[in-house]
């Protein structure tokens, strides 16, 4: 499969793709940041799945560097890739779980047969991870598993809210 990534600057709960992935918190019971905006687009449906699974099978929330998916409810996108990334350490490197949150949530948009997926800046916001390095290992870990070709997602786009975050991405694009 071809590499296909496309940087945007745009609001994330604007996209008409197959799955929107939310940088959510362990709880998915919504938030700040893209986590809360998602949860007030999407409308009641979104939180009911959440408490679900809460009440199901993650008793005790979604850990650090996981994924899972819920409908989209009111978005144009069919369904919500809840992933968490770590917060940032100035003391211990945890790039393997963001790295993770990026490979949970197309893992789990190929599980659901989404083609069309759209990012935010996992971890670069209330978490704290700067920008250029979050913009780094999202690209890098994105085209990694693009370019394995197994599954379904044909496209990624990363949904950036500021012009620093979409120049961060773009540089580590390479664009």
């Amino acid at each position: 499969m071809t590499d296909y990534l496309e940087i945007v600057r745009g609001d994330i709960t604007d996209q008409a793709v197959d799955a929107i992935v939310n940088a959510a918190n362990s709880s998915l019971l919504g938030g700040g940041g893209v986590d809360g905006a998602i949860h007030r687009r999407g409308g009641p449906a979104i939180l009911e799945a959440c408490r679900e699974l809460r009440a199901t099978v993650l008793p005790d929330g979604l850990p650090t560097g996981q994924a899972v998916a819920t409908t989209g409810g009111e978005l144009d996108a069919r369904w919500v890739v809840h992933a968490v990334g770590p917060v940032w350490s100035s003391r211990e490197d945890r790039t393997p779980l963001l790295q993770n949150a990026y490979r949970s949530s197309l893992r789990v948009a190929r599980e659901l047969g989404a083609r069309t997926v759209a990012f935010p800046a996992i971890s670069a916001g209330v978490y704290g991870w700067p920008m250029d390095d979050a913009a780094r290992v999202a690209i890098s870990t994105v085209r990694a598993v693009l370019s394995s070709g197994v599954g379904s997602v044909e496209s990624v786009r990363f949904v950036l809210f500021s012009e620093e975050a979409l120049s961060a991405f773009r540089t580590a694009a390479g664009e």
